[in-house]
This record gives structure tokens, sequence and C-alpha cells, in this order.
């Protein structure tokens, strides 16, 4: 069986001590809190002590990591796009800062294994999206694939 892993990635407009970050965390939190309790959610991987690829999104605020697994990919699209997240993806512009065109906030892939997902793996996965774009191997949700590679459109 096949697990859904997703990295996203952003900057931050403020400080950590300002209220929007303050209310973004605080959001942040509510959103993980509502994850877990669909039980889809597999696993979160904290972003304490990871070293932030400077060069993945530029700019001056505070990047802000997350790494989780799920079930599945319609479990992941179906929490993405409803209650506390959906509302979080509409207030993001208030807390984060513009990315480029080119640099996407979150990547998708397969993996059959727990333990093949990493911070490192989450990174490499990320690069290769920004260079070659949506592929089996790191792809988002308008470019999907299944776990056998073949491209699925998700709703």
């Amino acid at each position: 069986m096949a697990f859904a892993a997703i990295y996203t990635v952003g900057r931050l407009k403020h400080p950590e001590e300002h209220p929007a970050s303050r209310e973004f965390n605080e959001a942040g939190y509510e959103v993980i809190r509502q994850a877990a309790k669909t039980g889809d959610l597999i696993k979160e991987f904290s972003p304490n002590r990871v070293r932030f690829p400077e060069e993945s999104i530029e700019g001056e605020g505070s990047p802000v990591l997350t790494l989780t697994v799920w079930k599945n990919l319609q479990s992941l699209f179906r929490f993405t796009y409803s209650g506390h997240h959906m509302q979080a993806l509409k207030d993001r512009n208030k807390w984060f800062e513009s990315i480029q065109e080119r640099q996407p906030n979150y990547v998708v892939w397969w993996t059959e294994k727990l333990s093949d997902v990493s911070w490192k793996e989450a990174f490499k996965r990320y690069d290769f999206y920004i260079q070659n774009g949506p592929d089996p191997f790191a792809f988002d949700f308008k470019h999907a694939f299944d776990e056998f590679g073949e491209r699925v459109s998700i709703k």
C-alpha cells in the first residue's frame, strides 16, 4: 500500500512576534489538530532543527516547512480543501510572502514505506519538481499521478 507524502514551504511576511505571525501559528495548530482527527494523517515530521534550504524560497521572513504523510492522495486532497485548512489557504496572503511563479509552495509524492520519508527526501522531490515540473516522482494536485505513475484527476 502506498502513502501520499506532502512537503509545503513558504516564508512569513513578518517576524515571529508580529500579530499576523502569531495568528498564523494559532491557525496552524488548529489545522494540525483537525488533521489528526481525520484518521487519515499517518505521520507529521517536526521542522525543529531542520536546516532550511535558503535557495528554495527566497525572502526575508521566517521559513515555514511542513512534511506529512497521508493514507492516500484523495484523503490528503479532501483535507487540504476543507475545514480549517481551507480557511488558512484563503488567509495565506496576509501571512506569507508571495513566491515566484517557478517556486511552488508544495510538492506531493508516493511512498511505499514511511521510513523513506525524510526532510532530505522532501527537499530532493521539491528541487526535482522545480527543475522538471510534475512527474510521478514529484507532482502537485493539478498534475497528479497515482501510485503506479499514471495521470489521475482528483476532486
